[in-house]
């Protein structure tokens, strides 16, 4: 856990709003991929590597926030 604990707040924030939204028009990828995900169409590898990617940035904030605050 102390992965999380060096990367600091910025960077993860930075990478959640830039690689995690890429590209900004006409929607957000991850939105897109999403999407697909729920309507079953999410079938190609690339597709799942794709979200994969674009998930990744907002997964790592969203561990970096639970471990603040159960360090509470």
């Amino acid at each position: 856990m102390t992965f999380l604990d060096n990367i600091p707040w910025w960077v993860a924030i930075g990478a959640a709003l830039t690689l995690g939204l890429a590209p900004f028009a006409p929607e957000p990828h991850i939105v897109e991929k999403l999407r697909m995900l729920s309507q079953g169409t999410l079938r190609r590898p690339v597709d799942i590597f794709d979200l994969c990617l674009h998930a990744a940035p907002f997964v790592v904030l969203a561990a970096k926030v639970a471990r603040a605050a159960l360090a509470r």
